[in-house]
């Protein structure tokens, strides 16, 4: 009954907000005020978890711990991108003028604390979740949750407040909005250096006590004995956390800009086309505000429940956006039907968001065909393991293509403009707050897990944590294909946004398929996915190999850690991991940033243009199948854990847990990197077009 009639209360304030804000108040303001409201609730919301108990002396330590390696990754982590980003933001300002260098600035900036600010409230929440669990699922759920929300309302609010206030300080026109082109690089690069930093970071931690703990001395997973199991906590924390917020803040204020571009281009002298993009994400905030208290567990239904709140916030915003078509008519004095199509464009958007996500589960939940094809598998051995999880992989590319296929193409014929694009990449994109508290939780229920191992807690807690971290790992893997199929969109509508300004300023200039230079850039464009996630991976392999050698020496040389007599040095491996993974991030961002600037030199735009049309497709398809066939990966030995085809130490389990190492760097280090990856070769051809 308390549930019901909070949201009853939700909606009427929703509906009477929305009314009131568009019919008295400027866009630029109401996105302002919305996204402060935003911030103030992540606040408050992290005030709340803070309140919690921590729980035992032992849980405090770990949690210490664990808290402390992360800040000490991300700071020095900061510090590396520090050098790059005075750099580049020099250059900028010599190059394009002020204006773009501080936005630049102000992106890497809200980029960074995002990140930061994100994850220090799921390594504050991850001993108090071990803590609640105590007393059952339900409460532990909840604080969870929370402090994945924190995170999740962070990022919105940063990127409609950077986008917004930066554009109407910088006067609101056509040089504001060039200007904003720098805060989506800023954002951009800080998300490479996080995805990749974090992702190297995360899974070499993993991989490599994985190996020596549960393979080589048949431990358990987050034994208090194993040298690296602090390290494989900090990763949750610094991959999965941090560089998801700096992932979706960039993708999030990248698909505002172009779509405000766009609307530019498209609608000469129209104001209310290039602020209606701020509308929306305002209007999917205060959405998703009321659709937070909508999650509620019941049962043991716990991936129902994370969903009970994604959906109200969805209707709640079809709400908004329909008043937001009639307030674009109403500014434009034309026929409700011309704004309709708009309207029918972001249903286009919130239509795909909800189809990646049912497609990406099936693909990665343990209750589903693919998952359990792998698990099958593994009972003949290790080989047939990597065959059914790449088979599975490059399948799971299908359904997600010919979904963006189709929205992209319905978007396009129902509004019969790239802007339709535009507004249906943004509706998707403005699910980001909800999507991203699904997906904090992951990490934060992992590592209450863990804490509950190390600190030797009854396991009635363990049983409890571990349903919420299997489902942690499905919201995870569905973040990721969210990600990555938002990413798709912003993609296409970011080199939109460059054909268009290139067409401004050279009308002669055309991407066609028999210029050989359209096709020497496609070509080009098509290998650096596939360069980029080789360093990558490669950049594990290497830094999972120091931390097995660690590893073993402290088991060889350290007397009384098998016996629990000893403590093992979890510092030790904690730095080395640092410090080979802020070293191997470097390569491949360099990568990302000078090859268009040399194909833009060297070749010319029809290259560049060919460049961003090869990144966009191939990026696309490696990330999608790296990340769902890694997610499956996991799962697969998961499934097989919870008692079938042997269960844990058979064959079978063996055969899944080579498969899991395989797929720990597919899904968590080189996949979701290519996403910003993807976005920053775009966003540099637009910085490059003035000189072109």
């Amino acid at each position: 009954m308390r549930q019901k009639t909070t949201s009853i209360v939700g909606i009427v304030i929703y509906t009477n907000f929305a009314i009131l804000t568009i019919t008295s108040m400027s866009v630029e303001i109401f996105a302002m005020v919305t996204s402060l409201a935003s911030i103030a609730f992540a606040l408050w919301l992290r005030r709340s978890v803070k309140q919690a108990s921590e729980g035992t002396p032992k849980m405090v330590e770990i949690a210490d711990a664990i808290r402390e390696g992360s800040r000490a990754f991300l700071s020095r982590e900061f510090q590396a991108m520090l050098g790059v980003g005075l750099l580049i933001a020099t250059i900028l300002w010599l190059g394009l003028g002020i204006m773009i260098a501080v936005g630049f600035a102000i992106g890497a900036i809200a980029s960074a604390l995002a990140a930061y600010i994100g994850m220090q409230t799921a390594v504050l929440a991850n001993s108090r979740v071990a803590e609640k669990a105590r007393g059952g699922l339900s409460g532990a759920f909840l604080l969870a949750f929370r402090g994945g929300a924190v995170t999740g309302f962070l990022v919105v609010g940063l990127g409609l407040l950077v986008v917004a206030g930066f554009w109407t300080l910088a006067g609101g026109g056509h040089e504001a909005l060039q200007a904003l082109i720098g805060v989506g690089f800023g954002g951009s690069l800080i998300s490479v250096f996080s995805r990749l930093g974090g992702g190297i970071y995360t899974k070499a931690a993993d991989v490599g006590t994985d190996l020596v703990g549960k393979i080589e001395s048949g431990i358990p997973e987050d034994d208090p004995r194993n040298p690296g199991v602090i390290a494989d906590l900090v990763g949750d924390n610094v991959g999965d956390c941090a560089g998801m917020a700096a992932d979706l803040f960039e993708t999030y204020t990248v698909t505002l800009i172009a779509a405000m571009i766009l609307g530019q281009t498209q609608f000469v002298g129209s104001g209310i086309a290039i602020r209606y993009p701020l509308l929306l994400g305002a209007l999917a905030i205060w959405a998703s505000i009321v659709g937070f208290w909508f999650v509620r567990i019941s049962g043991d239904k716990i991936m129902r429940a994370l969903y009970k709140g994604l959906a109200a916030s969805g209707i709640l915003a079809v709400g908004g956006f329909y008043w937001a078509a009639q307030y674009w008519a109403i500014q434009e004095m034309e026929p409700s039907g011309f704004s309709e199509n708009y309207f029918k464009a972001t249903l286009v958007g919130l239509s795909i968001t909800l189809c990646i996500v049912l497609i990406t589960e099936y693909y990665t939940s343990k209750s589903f065909r693919p998952v359990q094809v792998i698990a099958q598998s593994s009972e003949s051995g290790h080989g047939t393991n990597i065959i059914m999880g790449l088979a599975i992989s490059l399948e799971s590319t299908a359904l997600p293509a010919v979904l963006i296929a189709a929205g992209t193409l319905t978007a396009f014929i129902i509004t019969g403009n790239l802007y339709g694009v535009a507004l249906a990449s943004v509706a998707m994109l403005s699910m980001a707050g909800m999507i991203i508290a699904i997906d904090s939780f992951g990490p934060i229920t992992d590592n209450a897990g863990g804490i509950a191992e190390m600190a030797g807690l009854p396991k009635e807690v363990r049983d409890v944590t571990d349903p919420l971290d299997a489902v942690g790992n499905t919201t995870k893997a569905v973040t990721k294909g969210y990600a990555i199929a938002s990413a798709g969109l912003a993609a296409m509508v970011l080199f939109a946004a460059y054909a268009e300004e290139l067409s401004a300023r050279a009308s002669t200039v055309s991407f066609e398929l028999s210029d050989p230079f359209v096709i020497a850039g496609l070509f080009i464009g098509a290998m650096l996915p596939y360069l980029f996630g080789s360093l990558a991976m490669r950049a594990v392999g290497k830094t999972a190999g120091s931390v097995v050698q660690e590893v073993r020496r402290q088991f060889r040389e350290v007397k009384g850690i098998m016996e629990g007599t000893a403590k093992p040095d979890y510092a030790r491996t904690v730095d080395i991991v640092t410090k080979a993974a802020l070293r191997q991030m470097i390569l491949p961002t360099l990568l990302t940033i000078l090859t268009p600037v040399l194909v833009a030199m060297l070749l010319g735009p029809k290259a560049l243009g060919g460049l961003l049309i090869g990144v966009i497709v191939t990026g696309f398809f490696l990330a999608t199948s790296m990340t769902s066939g890694g997610a499956a990966w996991d799962n697969a030995k998961k499934y097989i854990e919870e008692g079938n085809f042997g269960g844990k130490g058979s064959l079978a389990h063996q055969a899944a847990v080579t498969g899991d190492t395989v797929g720990d760097p597919y899904k968590d280090t080189a996949g979701p990197a290519i996403n910003p990856m993807i976005k920053v070769v775009n966003i540099v051809a637009l910085l490059l077009v003035p000189f072109l």
